[in-house]
């Protein structure tokens, strides 16, 4: 189990984006949440197996259609344990 914090850049809002995510991290089994920011970014706070995250940090780097992606920072750490489920907020 892992905890990774996404922040993704690029034309990522009102592109669908939080809600293929979401899809995606239930399918997973990944707990956590994705928010859009003001600055026109994606966060995303995301615990799991580990091999589930990467590849969810994997799709993030190329979004769903018609996203442009052009920069994604991750930073990870051990699990906390605090979330159950995904949402979108």
């Amino acid at each position: 189990m892992r905890h990774v914090n996404i922040k993704i850049f690029g034309e990522v809002q009102g592109v669908g984006f939080r809600d293929v995510a979401y899809w995606k991290a239930r399918k997973s089994e990944i707990a956590g949440f994705i928010m859009n920011e003001p600055d026109g970014s994606v966060y995303i706070e995301a615990e799991g197996d580990e091999d589930e995250l990467e590849n969810f940090v994997a799709w993030c780097r190329k979004g769903p259609c018609p996203a442009r992606v052009e920069r994604v920072e991750t930073e990870w750490s051990e699990p906390g344990g605090k979330f159950t489920g995904f949402r979108i907020g």
